[in-house]
């Protein structure tokens, strides 16, 4: 089940006005050409700002993601109908074989169970031509950047066109072992009306996923340091071998 910030469609409206800088995916796209891929699946591409990037420069472009209120504002961007849309997950795809598979942001950390990411780092492995390749973000749980999670740290009263005024903040509810609860809080102006999202994340160490991804079958090739997070993230680059 997704999250309310991605699934319930008023909150999925205002996902991108409320994140509107999305540098971090310039670095994505440099892997993209350095790699020499053509054909990307992105996997929990939300609203499609990736997608329809690399659509808009060429690629052969499939996005994936289980909030089908996200895939709706995807589907209206500039550039989405060079797009295929994908309902669903990484364990249900079609027959694929792309050169290179994404999971930007927090996407990687989503997977709470050993098993669920299992079964999505088998589902992508299968959807990878051989030799082809998986590229992922995931935080440094020794930096702990939960701390920053509070109100004081992420308050914000954003105006947004056709929408009004929107008061967002975050606050953590739980952190424990490699688990990080936190609920978004969305106050909209024009009614009053307030939405909260509840959202866990896991924060795996490198041994942990470096064994996972030899377990699925992946070959690591790369653990470099997120230009836009630097010493708080890792970027993976791992290969499905030939």
């Amino acid at each position: 089940m997704a999250d309310a910030i991605f699934s319930e469609r008023r909150l999925a409206e205002i996902y991108d006005p409320l994140d509107p800088d999305r540098s971090d995916l310039d670095h994505y796209l440099a892997i993209a050409d350095e790699l020499g891929a053509r054909s990307v699946l992105d996997v929990g591409c939300g609203t499609g700002t990736f997608a329809c990037l690399l659509a808009a420069r060429g690629f052969d472009v499939v996005g994936v993601d289980p909030a089908a209120a996200s895939l709706d504002v995807a589907r209206v961007k500039p550039g989405a109908d060079g797009v295929r849309w994908l309902h669903g997950d990484a364990t249900r795809l079609p027959p694929l074989q792309v050169d290179l598979a994404t999971m930007t942001a927090n996407v990687a950390q989503v997977f709470l169970t050993d098993k669920d990411w299992a079964m999505t780092l088998t589902g992508v492995h299968d959807a990878v031509r051989p030799g082809g390749h998986l590229v992922f973000e995931t935080r440094d749980p020794a930096r702990k950047a939960w701390l920053d999670w509070n109100r004081d740290a992420t308050y914000a009263r954003t105006a947004i066109s056709g929408i009004g005024d929107v008061e967002s903040w975050c606050d953590v509810t739980d952190a424990g072992g490699d688990y990080v609860s936190f609920r978004h809080t969305f106050v909209f102006a024009a009614d009053r009306a307030t939405i909260t999202s509840d959202s866990t994340l896991r924060f795996r160490p490198r041994a942990e996923l470096d064994t996972s991804l030899r377990l699925a079958g992946f070959l690591i090739d790369d653990v470099r340091d997120a230009p836009d997070r630097p010493g708080r993230e890792w970027v993976y680059i791992a290969t499905r071998p030939s």
